[in-house]
């Protein structure tokens, strides 16, 4: 069967018993099971074995009422996925995990015998995370080595690095990355706040504990880690401009300073207005004359790009939550090591508040797409306006054609948890009814169902050139990222010519497809080592 059987043959050899907490379902059904009065029977049915479990019940599903492996079709899975959320909010309760094996046949009168899927849901006390808890998006960047993900790690776990990289292993997805010790796509780390202070996953590599603390915190700061690898800095720009961020936090190592990487992302995230913290890192390995020595280097290099530096050691949190934004800069001094400097960072997180809640319809660029058994299509990004909802009725596209397709929302999930409603600024990943994952690609957009976009292969902008080794020219292609798109581009600068310096203005037109471009959206572009950042100022009508 597959991956980590053991949950399904504890909850099968535990069995369906009168007063206990697992309970065996074939298939629930939208039209049999949410008709004439049953929801309720079956809602109270599931407050009663969540009660009896001490808050947690598991639904064996694809089983029959004797724990035999059935098996059903995936959409049938899904379905009776959507109903077993339905009846968990109504008795008061949410689905905070499910695991899917694949048997060798469905039951399904209306399906060839295929292999079909058995799976276990686990239902614990408590309303799904409601939408107007306060959650801080924080992108990190920083040159490769510097620390990054170590740090992220320290802070979401509160457990001090092994001074080897121990901490940073959970944000390391791919076993390539674990092997090189290099992050090469984003990753997300989670942690949050409650009454009492700080709420860490004891365990990240336990989904269930990130899902609690997102469940039960009053404030919640998610991380998008991206990469500090020169060859992976379009990675890092992805992650910069194309999610919804509160705020920046770049790391600059104490036995390294400040590289040409950590001046481009600098440039990247404060030509972005993204308010910014600068972490400097390993502290532990250097004396306290070199840990100055870099701190007065970044202070040079911030005021080089006409920003003001804040050093937290001497002048405080206070100063630093009140005063960061456009052009004020805390840095602060660390080492996930020693765990010197983790509780100013704690206290700013804890602090400072949320800048990019937004009005409006709904809106979500999509940066990355999958396939869950039994679910489908999901799509993944930050939701940049507006509030969506399960059941929801949403456009999908632009496809290369220029055209958008209607799909329906199936479930919504947010750091393993599954949630009924998700608003402006939260990272999520949407199952989507009505189109296959191979034909969603990243840069495309999610409307409401009402919506009439007008997708452009061309638009106007300002553009300043950050760097370029002669001048710009008619006909330069770089490549564009806006949002979660990253396309390469044909520029036609307006007096013909930009050189390193200049701002100016320019036509801007996609080399292959069309997208969603509005008026006042920010982008990078680069090619080489030619990097600039623009403003769009106008679409065709």
């Amino acid at each position: 069967m597959g991956r980590d059987r053991a949950q399904l043959v504890r909850a099968l050899d535990r069995g369906e018993q009168e007063g206990g907490s697992v309970e065996f379902k074939e298939r629930f059904s939208r039209e049999v099971h949410l008709a004439d009065g049953r929801m309720e029977s079956l809602a109270a049915q599931l407050r009663h074995r969540v009660l009896s479990g001490d808050g947690e019940a598991e639904y064996v599903l694809g089983v029959t009422d004797d724990g035999g492996l059935a098996g059903v079709s995936p959409e049938t899975f899904s379905e009776t996925m959507d109903v077993l959320s339905l009846l968990a909010e109504e008795a008061g309760a949410h689905i905070a995990d499910v695991q899917t094996w694949g048997v060798d046949s469905v039951r399904d009168t209306t399906d060839d015998p295929e292999e079909g899927i058995v799976g276990v849901a686990t239902v614990r006390d408590g309303a799904s995370l409601t939408p107007d808890d306060d959650h801080l998006i924080v992108g990190t960047a920083g040159h490769v080595d510097h620390g990054k993900s170590t740090l992220v790690g320290s802070l979401v776990t509160g457990n001090p690095d092994d001074g080897d990289g121990d901490t940073r292993e959970f944000l390391d997805v791919q076993p390539h990355e674990v092997e090189r010790g290099l992050s090469a796509d984003l990753s997300y780390g989670v942690y949050g706040f409650d009454g009492e202070g700080p709420m860490r996953v004891r365990n990240p590599d336990r989904k269930d504990e990130r899902a609690a603390v997102v469940e039960e915190a009053d404030r919640v700061v998610s991380f998008v880690d991206t990469v500090g690898h020169e060859p992976w800095l379009s990675t890092t720009i992805r992650g910069l401009v194309g999610q919804k961020l509160d705020y920046g936090l770049l790391t600059v190592a104490a036995d390294d300073g400040p590289t040409k990487t950590t001046r481009e992302h600098i440039g990247v995230l404060l030509a972005t207005d993204l308010p910014t913290i600068v972490a400097i890192t390993k502290t532990d390995l250097v004396d306290d004359d070199r840990v100055a020595e870099v701190e007065r280097e970044v202070e040079r290099l911030l005021r080089n790009t006409g920003r003001t530096p804040l050093p937290v050691e001497r002048h405080g949190v206070d100063a630093a939550v009140e005063e960061i934004g456009d052009n004020v800069v805390p840095i602060v001094r660390t080492s996930a090591v020693t765990m010197e400097g983790l509780d100013v960072l704690d206290e700013a997180f804890e602090r400072l508040p949320k800048t990019t809640a937004a009005s409006g319809p709904f809106r979500m660029y999509i940066d990355r797409t999958y396939k869950v058994t039994g679910v489908g299509a999901v799509a993944s990004g930050t939701v940049k306006s507006g509030t969506v909802e399960a059941g929801d009725e949403l456009k999908l596209g632009p496809f290369p054609d220029g055209e958008f397709q209607t799909v329906e929302v199936r479930s919504i999930e947010m750091h393993y948890h599954r949630v009924d409603r998700a608003q402006a600024g939260r990272i999520v990943g949407i199952a989507l009814k009505g189109v296959r994952e191979a034909d969603i690609e990243r840069g495309m957009v999610l409307l409401p169902g009402d919506a009439e976009p007008e997708p452009v292969r061309e638009f106007e902008a300002e553009v300043m050139v950050l760097n370029h080794p002669t001048r710009i020219d008619a006909g330069y292609e770089p490549v564009v990222h806006l949002e979660t798109i990253g396309e390469a581009a044909r520029f036609e600068p307006e007096d013909g010519q930009l050189l390193p310096g200049d701002t100016g203005e320019t036509t801007v037109r996609f080399k292959f497809r069309p997208y969603l471009v509005e008026k006042g959206q920010r982008f990078v572009f680069r090619e080489g080592s030619s990097k600039g950042v623009g403003t769009v100022t106008g679409v065709p009508e």
